[in-house]
C-alpha cells in the first residue's frame, strides 16, 4: 500500500451534518501547516460541498484557497465519469471476452458496462480514493460519504465489484472448458482481469488499515442514535469495520428558559450518555448548535476548532432581510386520493414523520379502506415512529388492522428470486448427453453469473414489485418512503436499466427454447421486464402516483430540494405540493436568541421559496416544529391536528 498520513470516512444519518463535519475537519487538517495537501471527496451522488463552501466546484479534484492557504483540495466525484475513464482502458478487453465467449453481442453488452454495473457510483468513489492514494500526493484524505444505506454499500463494493470481475472470467473460461473436455491446450490469458482484482484488494486493505479511521456523526435526537447503533453493528459484522470517532452535532450544553432548547438540553445530556455506553472505544467530540447555518471557509474553520480542539463555539450569523413577505394560513392534513404516493427529499428531513403522519390521517379520514406504509430505504426507522417491530412483511401497527407497516429487506426479495431462477435452470439443464451438456453446463455457469452482477436498484425495485401487489386490494392507499435523495433518483432512473440487464437473461435462455422449465424461466424473467414497463408509466402518471417532497427551511435543504425537482422534472414525475418541516413560529421562538436566530434563517429561505412558486401551481405546506420527536400513536395524532399553508 502506497504512503497516505490518514485516511477518514464521515458516515451518518441523512441530515445530520456530516458534509458539514467532513468540510470543517478536512479544513482544520489543512490549517495545521501539513507538508502535503488534504483532499476532501464527497461520495455522495447528491453532492453539496459546493453548498457548504459557497464555491463553485467541477468533476476532478481542485485546490481550494482560504486564508492565504491552498493545502486543501476538494474533489466531488462524478461516478459516471469517473468509472467510465476507468472502463475505457479495458472496455475492447472485455467485449472481446464476452464475444468470443459467451451469445452476447458488444451491442448488448455495452449498455450494462455504461450504465447498469453493481453500485457504480460506490464503485467509482473507491476508485476515487485508491487513486489518490496511489498518488501519494495528500497527507490526509476526508471523505464524505452517502447517508448510511449507500455507505453500506460503499464499504461493500469491493466483494460486489468481484461478482463482476467473476462474471468476465466465466465468459473467459469457454476455451478452457472445451479444452478439458474434447482434448487440447487452448487458453486464454486475461491480465486485467488480475489486474481489477489487486485494485480490489488494495481498496480493501485502505479500509480496514491503522491509518484509516471511521468517524461516525449523529445527533441527540432518538432516530439518529438508534440508527447509528444499526449501523454499526452491520459494518462491525458485514465490512469488519468499527467507528473509532463520534461527533454529537447539533448538541445544546447550556441551560435556557425556552422550552425548545431545555428539550433540546436534555436530549444532549441524555444522548452523551447514550453515546458513551454504545460507543465506549470511540473519542466523543461535542458540537454545539448556534441556530445558525455553518456555510464558507471562515465559519468552517472556527467550527472545526470548536469540535475538533476544544474551542468555544463561534457565535451564529443572522442573515440578510429577506424582501419576500410571507404569510401561515392554517389548512388541514392533504388526502391520500391517488393510489400510490412516495415521499422523498435530503436525508434527515422527516420523510418518514411525514410519511406516518399522511398514512395516520388518511386512516382518520376513511375508515373502511387500508394504508399501507412501506420504506425502501437501507437505513430505516419506521419501526421508530411506530415504537413497535417493523418487518419485512406488512403488519398492523398502532393497534389498527388495517394500517399496515413493513421496512423491505430489498435486497432479500431479489436474491430469493433469483434463487429460484437458478434452481429452475440446474433442473432444466442437467440431464443432457457429453457434448451438449458441455455448452449447457457452461451457458448455466454464465447465466449465474450474470445473476449476481445486479444493477444498483434492482433489488430496490423487486421490492417495489412486492409493494405494488398492495395496489390489488381495493381502495387501499400505499406510501412509499424513499431513501435520500440521491439514492431515491437512482430508484427512479431504474425503469430503462433493468430492462437491459433483462435481456442479457432471456437472451442466455433463448438456446435452450424447447426445454419446459427454460420457457419458465424465460416467461418469469419476461414478465419483471413487463411489471418494469408498468412501473415506468405509473410514475409518470399524476392519476395514480403522487410524489411529497419533504424540506427544511434551511439554505442547504433548499437548495439540494430544488435540485431534486428539477430532476424529477426530467423524469416526468413532477410534485404538486412541498412539505416543510420543523418550522419555528414567532410564538415559539418567544426571546430565545437561539431559536430567534434559527428561525430567521427560516424565514429568509421560505421567502426564497415564496418567490420561486409565486404563481401558486404548488402548495407550500409549513409543518410547526415541535420540542418533543414525533413517535407512538398519540404523538402521530395529535402531529396530524395541525398543519399550515404558505400564503
Amino acid at each position: 500500500m502506497s504512503r497516505v498520513g490518514e485516511l477518514s470516512f464521515f458516515i451518518g444519518k441523512g441530515g445530520v451534518g456530516k458534509t458539514t463535519l467532513a468540510s470543517a475537519f478536512a479544513l482544520y487538517s489543512a490549517d495545521k501547516k501539513a507538508k502535503r495537501p488534504v483532499l476532501l471527496i464527497s461520495t455522495d451522488p447528491a453532492h453539496s460541498l459546493a453548498d457548504i463552501f459557497q464555491a463553485k466546484f467541477g468533476d476532478s479534484a481542485r485546490a481550494f484557497s482560504f486564508a492565504g492557504n491552498k493545502r486543501l483540495w476538494i474533489w466531488q466525484v462524478n461516478a459516471q465519469r469517473e468509472f467510465g475513464k476507468f472502463l475505457d482502458q479495458y472496455r475492447e478487453s472485455i467485449f472481446s471476452i464476452v464475444e468470443s465467449g459467451t451469445i452476447f453481442s458488444r451491442k448488448e453488452i455495452e449498455p450494462l458496462l455504461d450504465s447498469t454495473l453493481p453500485g457504480m457510483a460506490e464503485m467509482a468513489a473507491l476508485l476515487a480514493i485508491h487513486n489518490a492514494i496511489e498518488s501519494e500526493k495528500y497527507g490526509a484524505i476526508v471523505v464524505d460519504t452517502a447517508p448510511f444505506g449507500h455507505t453500506l454499500r460503499l464499504f461493500e463494493m469491493p466483494q460486489h465489484f468481484s461478482r463482476f470481475l467473476d462474471f468476465l472470467d466465466v465468459a473467459a473460461s469457454r476455451d478452457q472448458v472445451l479444452a478439458r473436455t474434447f482434448g487440447g491446450t487452448r487458453s486464454i490469458s486475461q491480465p486485467f482481469i488480475a489486474e481489477w482484482r489487486n485494485i480490489v484488494a488494495r481498496v480493501r486493505v485502505a479500509l480496514s488499515a491503522d491509518s484509516s479511521r471511521l468517524v461516525l456523526v449523529t445527533t441527540p435526537e432518538h432516530f439518529a442514535l438508534n440508527e447509528s447503533v444499526r449501523v454499526r453493528d452491520q459494518l462491525a459484522d458485514g465490512a469488519r469495520l468499527h467507528v473509532s470517532d463520534v461527533v454529537l452535532n447539533r448538541a445544546i450544553v447550556s441551560h435556557s428558559k425556552c422550552d425548545r432548547c431545555a428539550e433540546s438540553g436534555r436530549k444532549t445530556r441524555s444522548a452523551t450518555s447514550f453515546v458513551k455506553k454504545h460507543f465506549s472505544g470511540a473519542n466523543l467530540n461535542i458540537a454545539q448548535d448556534s441556530g445558525a447555518p455553518v456555510v464558507g471557509s471562515e465559519q468552517l474553520l472556527r467550527f472545526a476548532q470548536h469540535v475538533f480542539a476544544g474551542r468555544k463555539p463561534p457565535p451564529g450569523i443572522a442573515p440578510k432581510r429577506s424582501s419576500a413577505k410571507i404569510g401561515f394560513k392554517k389548512t388541514t392534513w392533504p388526502l391520500l386520493r391517488i393510489p400510490l404516493s412516495f415521499s422523498i427529499g435530503k436525508g434527515g428531513v422527516g420523510k418518514t414523520t411525514v410519511s406516518a403522519a399522511l398514512a395516520v390521517h388518511q386512516r382518520a379520514a376513511d375508515r373502511k379502506h387500508p394504508v399501507a406504509i412501506c420504506s425502501t430505504d437501507p437505513a430505516p426507522s419506521l419501526d421508530d415512529i411506530f415504537q413497535a417491530d417493523v418487518g419485512n412483511r406488512a403488519a398492523p401497527v398502532l393497534g389498527d388492522s388495517k394500517l399496515l407497516a413493513s421496512e423491505l429487506d430489498s435486497v432479500s426479495e431479489y436474491h430469493g428470486w433469483a434463487d429460484g431462477i437458478r434452481q429452475k435452470i440446474a433442473q432444466a439443464m442437467s440431464t443432457h448427453v457429453r457434448g451438449v451438456h458441455v455448452d449447457l453446463s457452461f451457458d448455466q455457469q454464465v447465466i449465474s453469473a450474470l445473476l449476481e452482477i445486479v444493477p444498483p436498484g434492482v433489488d430496490e425495485l423487486f421490492a417495489i414489485f412486492r409493494i405494488l401487489d398492495l395496489l390489488e386490494v381495493p381502495g387501499q392507499r400505499v406510501i412509499i418512503d424513499m431513501a435520500p435523495t440521491g439514492h431515491a433518483l437512482e430508484l427512479l432512473r431504474m425503469p430503462e436499466r433493468i430492462l437491459h440487464w433483462s435481456r442479457l437473461l432471456l437472451k442466455s435462455l433463448a438456446a435452450h427454447r424447447t426445454l419446459p422449465l427454460a420457457r419458465d424461466v424465460a416467461v418469469e424473467i419476461a414478465t419483471v421486464s413487463q411489471r418494469v414497463r408498468e412501473l415506468a408509466k405509473m410514475l409518470r402518471d399524476r392519476k395514480r402516483s403522487q410524489v411529497w417532497p419533504v424540506m427544511l427551511a434551511e439554505p442547504l435543504p433548499d437548495r439540494e430540494t430544488s435540485r431534486l425537482l428539477d430532476a424529477m422534472k426530467e423524469l416526468g414525475a413532477g410534485a404538486t405540493a412541498i412539505f416543510v418541516n420543523r418550522v419555528i413560529f414567532v410564538e415559539d421562538a418567544g426571546d430565545c436568541p437561539r431559536c430567534t436566530l434559527a428561525r430567521s434563517w427560516q424565514m429568509r429561505t421560505l421567502g426564497g421559496i415564496a418567490k420561486r412558486f409565486a404563481s401558486g401551481r404548488r402548495k407550500i405546506y409549513v409543518i410547526r416544529n415541535r420540542p418533543f420527536e414525533i413517535a407512538g400513536k398519540k404523538a402521530l395524532k395529535e402531529f396530524t391536528q395541525e398543519l399550515w399553508q404558505l400564503a
